[in-house]
């Protein structure tokens, strides 16, 4: 009856996790670039209270044996790195990566950080950055009398000058790739940093060597199916009120166990 309660507990512990990373899926539905998690669970230790295979006498051995659970807990967490639907903005700043990468971008501190949102502007200096103004690594720099601004599917940003006729290229924009994206570490704010799980960033110019090509004028929508969330929160509900259930039996029949000698 103890060992129920806490199985039990620890199953509630495990759909509660599940029922918090739903919630915070569903509020990134409309995030750009967002990337669903997804939980991963396993089960605890095993007690074995007879093992298979034990001798019943000289010539019978039991074909199983009996092993009792004590519940379950979170495996871990991972980012599905699936594309999301693209949307039309017409703005040439706006970028989507159609297929493998990240944009790279640093933050004040000199750290690199990793993005599939794509929504880019110029700060006061004529810099591209993000919306919380870390720019691209390498910095691109519009010129202040540009008039045009153009961004190539392989990374090149051209511009034209007001009283010119042709364009000038005045820098490319670099992707990276891991070879393990579900080891990148999530900081918030769209970002990701590198791990040693991930492995280094493979960077290079979109299009080239499995890197996916840009496409101007678009953002990247989240990934996250608003009904697949409806229904794993349905599922985590019913198994977070099926365990507080088993809690609830094991509590009386703990109690009725009690009161047996009054």
């Amino acid at each position: 009856m103890i060992r129920g309660l806490f199985t039990a507990s620890s199953g509630m512990a495990s759909q509660q996790f599940l029922i918090d990373t739903i919630a915070n899926n569903l509020a990134n539905v409309n995030t750009n670039g967002f990337k669903q998690t997804r939980v991963d669970f396993q089960d605890l230790l095993y007690q074995t209270i007879r093992p298979a295979g034990t001798s019943v006498d000289q010539t019978t051995r039991v074909p199983s044996g009996i092993q009792v659970g004590h519940g379950s807990r979170v495996a871990d967490t991972q980012k599905i790195f699936t594309q999301g639907n693209f949307k039309l903005t017409e703005n040439p700043l706006d970028l989507v990566i159609e297929g493998d990468g990240f944009f790279k971008l640093q933050l004040q501190d000199g750290t690199n950080v990793y993005t599939r949102d794509g929504s880019f502007t110029l700060d006061e200096n004529g810099d591209i950055v993000n919306s919380d103004g870390y720019r691209l690594d390498p910095p691109i720099n519009i010129p202040q009398d540009a008039v045009e601004v153009a961004v190539g599917r392989d990374g090149t940003v051209s511009v034209r000058i007001a009283g010119d006729v042709d364009a000038t290229d005045v820098g490319q924009i670099l992707t990276s790739d891991f070879i393990n994206n579900s080891g990148l570490k999530a900081i918030g704010q769209n970002l990701f940093l590198e791990t040693t799980a991930s492995g280094p960033p493979i960077e290079g110019p979109p299009g080239a060597d499995g890197r996916g090509e840009i496409a101007s004028g678009f953002l990247e929508s989240s990934n996250v199916s608003v009904v697949e969330e409806m229904v794993n929160l349905i599922i985590g509900q019913r198994a977070y009120d099926s365990n507080a259930r088993v809690v609830e039996t094991s509590d009386q029949m703990l109690q009725t166990a009690t009161n047996l000698k009054r």
